[in-house]
């Protein structure tokens, strides 16, 4: 009898505790287990790299023996972000509730980085939920001991979201990282982005009440979702155009467009960088975006945006190619264009889909040809939401439309008029003729929303480190999907009444683009705050996939160094130099020191009983790729004559000591043209989470025939990672070398 009545008792007290009480924990901190690192970890840090700098004569080594590379990553959610407070609900396989305290602990013990930055997003923090945050970035650098010698550096900051499905109002997303934590040193608030969403939750009660049933274990945490968004809606907007200064702290404070972004940043007076990053998403980019837009002095600030997040767990912003997702006619309307080679536009896709189901369906030729053509004209008006215009569809029906088949790791639906070669590339004359360009260092990070800064170090656990989300329910995954209508022969107008904000755009194939993550480098004389500020300030900056190489890139010039990330003039050919060592390969398991700090069952619970631990073998680096790009003197000149990737592949000797190349740009002196130089380090070949994306099998003629999808739930084994070979690299920033006449030169222009 008790078993009978079990479930309709749990469905009673279940509805009773929803309506009449606030059920469910608010979130707070958390509290920070570890402190600081054992000192000889730290000193042995930096041997191994002495040792590597030693080995490979690195440029400046003698002038700067303090010298060293820190390793970071300054794009890191907790579930103070509301996208990571979703993804966290066990039942779509997230591991609940996820702190700022957590992403301390996880920084310093189980991926032993350098430094960090928090960075939710704004559209999510409330005041309550800010007081927290600085709260406990200081504590994370009170555990640091020696703050001139810390064992990691906290920095603060949060995430400006901005999106909408019209390009020329995206702007994209930024985060805004600040050098003070002290309450008076930083915003009283988060600055954020209007959106028609914000304050109001995913989903019902009558939801929530399902899945605190179907979950009962964990049904807190469904109680909790209401309450989060009810304090996210409770805090009232701040009055526009009022200095931010005036404004009263509890309100919540927007900005719409990067200047406005800006102009408050200015107003607040802080040392602040902002790095914008995901530029070149499918998932979030309306196709045509291009940062155009953003290059004029309105919106964009050369002073503070000097970073440009290249890789993150979404992929590679880095290639440029000449390929567009839909395309624009004379009279301004959108179409979709044809394939081409290395390129299936998505809309091009939809068409062959409805095609293939209306001649199966019995159709005649010119009736399926007018729906397929209705198919791509309704999934280019679709924007990012193309996939809904297909009854029935699978992620296995588009194949691999939308890739970049031939970049490395390209985020899912590239958009190349947003990705770093094009910023690099593009020139904008202003009304008084001057130039701008964007003079961007290049970093990685993961863009983690599980707490996990760093959390590449290892290619294992892709449902925990990477953003994958899922049920493991067959029966709740169906009642999630849209796959599940008919697969009627015709395709149909997006109609977004009852779409949930998720399914409008793909996140179901997202999962197989969902990488571990990248990492932030930087060159630093020391390893506290103020050291590694500087570096980033002086774009002395690098990124990579995830490995730890170390990379040092120098324009040698005369009797001086330009380190990555500089400037300078010539006339005569430049030369450069180049030094990789490669990472560490990895041994199973944790460090007894990340055991006795954090203990078995938090070490578990946060890294899942994996972290950072080196032996003492090294990868080996198998080549240097240098690019050279020479922007645009006037603003109309095509970019893809600009952009050569790679202009040299320079062989690297079988060394697991690293690789030291040299090379010179001959041609510069000729083309007088203002040219800008970056490399990579390119690492032997090993597995990574997701580098093989939809899995394809291939025709002869290399075209995509069937894809294996790599799902967040229960259709992929949760043993399966996903791995594939790919081969781990480094960008380092550009070096930005302007061409200047010598006097010889500019005497022979002026002879008559």
């Amino acid at each position: 009898m008790l078993t009978v009545l079990h479930y309709p008792l749990r469905l009673l007290l279940t509805l009773a505790l929803m309506v009449l009480c606030a059920c469910g924990d608010s979130q707070d901190r958390g509290v920070i287990q570890g402190e600081a690192l054992p000192q000889p970890a730290l000193i042995k840090r930096q041997a191994q790299q002495l040792t590597a700098m030693t080995s490979q004569h690195v440029v400046g080594l003698s002038e700067h023996p303090e010298s060293r590379i820190l390793f970071g990553d300054l794009h890191v959610h907790t579930t103070f972000s509301p996208d990571a407070f979703i993804m966290s609900a066990p039942i779509m396989g997230g591991g609940g509730l996820r702190s700022p305290a957590d992403a301390c602990d996880y920084a310093r013990y189980c991926s032993a980085l350098d430094f960090w930055s928090i960075n939710d997003h704004a559209e999510g923090i409330t005041p309550r939920l800010w007081e927290e945050t600085r709260k406990s970035i200081r504590e994370c650098n009170d555990r640091a001991s020696d703050p001139d010698n810390p064992d990691l550096v906290a920095f603060l900051g949060w995430e400006w979201s901005q999106v909408s499905e019209n390009r020329a109002q995206h702007y994209g997303h930024k985060n805004v990282i600040f050098r003070e934590t002290a309450d008076n040193r930083v915003p009283s608030r988060p600055i954020a982005s209007p959106r028609e969403q914000l304050g109001r939750a995913p989903m019902g009660k009558t939801a929530q009440l399902l899945l605190a049933l179907a979950d009962f274990e964990n049904r807190e945490f469904y109680y909790g979702i209401q309450r989060y968004y009810d304090e996210i809606a409770a805090a009232p907007l701040c009055p526009p155009d009022i200095n931010t200064r005036d404004l009263p702290a509890e309100c919540l404070e927007l900005a719409a467009d990067p200047r406005t972004l800006f102009t408050k940043l200015d107003q607040w007076g802080f040392d602040s960088i902002v790095i914008p990053h995901g530029t070149s998403w499918g998932m979030n980019t309306p196709p045509l975006t291009s940062l155009d837009k953003q290059l004029n002095r309105q919106q964009h600030d050369p002073a503070r945006q000097i970073l440009f997040e290249i890789f993150s767990g979404h992929g590679n912003s880095e290639q440029y190619r000449d390929w567009r997702a839909i395309e624009q006619r004379v009279d301004g309307s959108l179409a979709c264009p044809a394939p081409s080679d290395n390129y299936l536009p998505c809309c091009w896709r939809a068409g062959e889909i409805i095609q293939e189901r209306c001649v199966g369906a019995g159709f005649d030729k010119n009736t399926c040809e007018t729906r397929a053509a209705n198919a791509r004209q309704n999934f280019v008006d679709a924007g990012i939401s193309g996939h809904l215009t297909i009854p029935g569809q699978q992620v296995t029906d588009w194949l691999n439309c939308g890739n970049c088949t031939d970049c490395f790791l390209a985020p899912m639906d590239h958009r190349p008029a947003a990705s770093g070669q094009y910023a690099l590339t593009r020139t904008k004359i202003d009304a008084k003729g001057d130039p701008l360009n964007f003079r961007f260092g290049f970093i990685g990070s993961t863009d983690n929303h599980r707490a996990m800064p760093g959390s590449g170090f290892k290619q294992v656990q892709r449902r925990m480190i990477t953003e994958t989300f899922g049920t493991s329910s067959e029966r709740i995954g169906r009642l999630q999907r849209r796959d599940t209508l008919e697969p009627v022969p015709y395709s149909i107008p997006l109609d977004q009444n009852g779409v949930g904000l998720l399914n409008l755009r793909n996140m179901e194939r997202q999962n197989s683009f969902w990488l571990s993550g990248g990492l932030a480098a930087v060159h630093s004389a020391a390893r506290n705050r103020d050291a590694i500020w500087q570096g980033m300030k002086e774009r002395e900056v690098y990124g990579t996939t995830g490995d730890r190489i170390l990379l040092w890139f120098d324009l040698l010039l005369d009797d001086t160094r330009v380190p990555m990330g500089g400037a300078a003039t010539a006339s005569a050919s430049p030369r450069f130099r180049v030094s990789a060592v490669g990472d560490f390969k990895q041994l199973p398991g944790c460090p007894l020191f990340a055991k006795n700090a954090l203990g078995t069952e938090r070490l578990q619970r946060l890294c899942g009983g994996e972290c950072y631990n080196p032996s003492d073998q090294r990868q080996r680096i198998q080549r240097i790729e240098v690019i050279r790009i020479k922007p645009q003197i006037e603003s109309d000149e095509p970019v893809a004559n600009l952009i050569q990737d790679p202009w040299m592949i320079l062989p690297c000797p079988d060394d697991p000591l690293g690789c030291t190349v040299e090379f010179e740009d001959k041609e510069f002196p000729d083309s007088q043209r203002n040219t800008v130089y970056y490399v990579r380090a390119i690492q032997e070949k090993a597995e990574m989470i997701n580098a093989g994306n939809l899995r394809c099998e291939y025709s002869e003629q290399g075209e995509c025939i069937t894809a294996n999808p790599c799902y967040g739930d229960y259709r992929t084994n949760k043993e399966d990672d996903c791995l594939y070979p790919a081969e781990q690299r480094a960008w380092s920033s550009p070096i930005f070398v302007s061409y200047q006449p010598s006097t010889e030169q500019r005497d022979e222009v002026a002879e008559p």
